[in-house]
């Protein structure tokens, strides 16, 4: 059966791994968070390997972010990635993600629900459950000497793209992330959709493609998924990357939640 979660944030009522996905209190800056259906996206998760939420953020919401890409001191790295054979584009760690409103709120609020999922899915794989506070796996990282903050913007123009990757940082891994749309595509940019490869044993590999639009999240796995198969649960391997934008800007706001060495 699946453990209990620690204890959370006052914030949050976060109840065992097995019952019902935490509430996620309503919040003026971010009203949408409130409303999400976890039991649907949970379903979906399983059920595609990717869940597409609702719009989370607004249009002026997304340009506020975006308008940080251009402020240095927000950054603790930038990464240009043709340098290093990752693709075509360029992307920012922030050095505090606490800094944004927008991003720690985010952050904040999502984990909770997320960790829940995580938990469901530690149970049927025999994996170590995560805690039900962001500030507790931070804490958790830094024991392990994971304190570079991970969350990003990344920047693509005509011609840039990103290969297959996952996100792992380190070894203490959360198993999920949250990909997060600032532009509108068909009218900020073309091409550029989002591709995610599921490594299935004994089996061709299955591609799957999303488009989100403006202010929407994918939920996906940071490195591997539970599948039921005959013989119980097995871990079917997943990575992601974006295809070539052909015209304009393409933004986005990644959301990890462990730290990196």
């Amino acid at each position: 059966m699946p453990q209990p979660f620690p204890a959370a944030e006052p914030l949050f009522d976060v109840p065992a791994a097995g019952g019902a996905p935490p509430r996620v209190p309503d919040d003026a800056l971010l009203p949408a968070l409130g409303s999400l259906d976890w039991d649907g996206l949970y379903g979906r998760l399983n059920d595609e390997g990717v869940a597409l939420t609702p719009p989370l953020l607004s249009r002026a919401q997304c340009e506020e972010i975006i308008a940080t890409f251009d402020d240095p001191g927000l950054f603790r790295s930038t990464v240009v990635m043709q340098r290093h054979g990752f693709g075509r584009g360029t992307y920012k760690y922030y050095a505090d993600p606490a800094a944004v409103p927008l991003i720690r709120t985010l952050r904040e609020r999502l984990y909770p629900p997320l960790a829940w999922m995580a938990n469901r899915w530690a149970a049927q794989l025999g994996e170590r459950a995560f805690p039900g506070s962001l500030s507790e796996l931070v804490a958790e990282c830094a024991d392990n000497g994971q304190r570079r903050p991970t969350p990003l913007i990344l920047r693509y123009g005509p011609g840039d793209y990103a290969c297959l990757h996952q996100d792992v940082y380190g070894d203490i891994v959360f198993p999920l992330q949250i990909a997060v749309m600032l532009d509108q595509p068909g009218e900020d940019f073309t091409g550029g959709e989002n591709v995610f490869v599921e490594q299935r044993p004994r089996s061709q590999s299955r591609a799957i493609v999303m488009r989100p639009r403006l202010g929407q999240g994918m939920i996906f796995p940071v490195r591997h998924r539970p599948f039921r198969g005959e013989h119980g649960y097995r871990r079917h391997a997943m990575r992601h990357g974006t295809n070539a934008v052909e015209t304009g800007r393409r933004n986005t706001l990644g959301l990890i939640f462990h730290n990196a060495r």
